[in-house]
């Protein structure tokens, strides 16, 4: 599936910039902190408050040139355009990021059309202000007017737990953007994508489809509604476990509804009776013997027996 990346669910993996800082739970066995440490003789340098962040090489800035400059022979191969994860390492909408970086990584985005740039971020907020921003440093009167990302880009949210889901997914569904995904891993807990209860809404609302249910009133469609969904477990040192009906409730969701739905990894903990090829003897069971520690490796990415691999269609 990848070229460039062993990411499930993309093609390449740029990274303009390297550093960021922790802002939730999710965050908390971050793989790229642990990868920046170990680059840097046991300290994560660019990583927490004040920190710098690095700005990647020249030749590693090319790298999309060159990936739009194959993208008719990659169309042409596999029936699809190439999708880059940007900022794996990083995250572009960080605060902390020089906004003269980001300024040229959407100069860089606006010259590979051929390419679609996928931005994931747990900072939904910053969104919109910082793309007026960099309209500003761009000269872009027409971005200022109306903020918007450029048309190959899908901005996705990071979501690990309901009370994420409740004050971030709204933000999300307000930017404009060709395609919003979210990405729910590692997934701490159960969460009902169908019934969000922002707080600053006397509502619910359904992020799938984009109704919300207004108390004492109608249901309305008053916004649009998310177009992928991608979950998945926590691996690496001190791991926690997901029960598999987080996962399996997410999936019927997606399912009920048509969106797209994509099982990325189990992580380190397997759920239970998921693979019956699974004959070995766990490391550990988790408090509820609903999943059992068995490496990533070996729980791999089955749910209930089979991939789910699904993606966006073009547009």
């Amino acid at each position: 599936m990848s070229e460039n990346s062993k990411i499930e669910w993309t093609d390449h993996t740029f990274n303009p910039w390297e550093g960021c800082q922790k802002v939730g739970p999710g965050c908390d066995h971050c793989y790229a902190e642990t990868r920046n440490a170990r680059f840097a003789g046991g300290t994560a340098i660019n990583w927490g408050p004040g920190a710098p962040r690095r700005r990647t090489s020249v030749a590693n800035w090319r790298k999309p040139l060159q990936w739009n400059a194959q993208a008719d022979a990659f169309f042409a191969k596999h029936g699809r355009r190439q999708r880059v994860f940007c900022a794996s390492l990083a995250d572009v909408f960080d605060n902390a990021v020089d906004p003269a970086w980001r300024a040229d990584l959407f100069d860089l985005i606006e010259k590979t059309q051929k390419l679609d740039w996928l931005l994931l971020t747990k900072r939904i907020g910053n969104v919109m202000p910082m793309i007026s921003e960099t309209a500003q440093r761009r000269f872009d009167l027409e971005c200022l007017e109306s903020p918007r990302l450029p048309s190959n880009v899908w901005l996705g949210a990071t979501v690990v737990n309901q009370e994420e889901a409740d004050r971030d997914i709204p933000k999300l569904l307000a930017v404009p953007a060709r395609v919003r995904f979210l990405s729910m891993e590692p997934l701490l807990g159960p969460v009902d994508l169908t019934r969000l209860a922002p707080k600053v809404f006397a509502a619910s609302a359904n992020a799938l489809t984009g109704r919300w249910k207004w108390e004492d009133g109608p249901i309305r469609t008053e916004t649009e509604a998310i177009d992928w969904v991608i979950a998945g477990g926590e691996s690496g040192p001190g791991a926690r476990p997901m029960h598999p009906e987080w996962a399996t409730s997410l999936r019927d969701q997606c399912a009920a509804v048509g969106v797209p739905f994509l099982f990325k990894q189990w992580g380190e903990w397997l759920g239970a009776h998921q693979d019956g090829s699974y004959d070995h003897e766990p490391i550990e069971l988790n408090a509820t013997d609903e999943s059992m520690r068995v490496g990533k490796k070996a729980a791999g990415r089955l749910l209930d027996g089979r991939t789910h691999d699904e993606f966006p269609e073009a547009r």
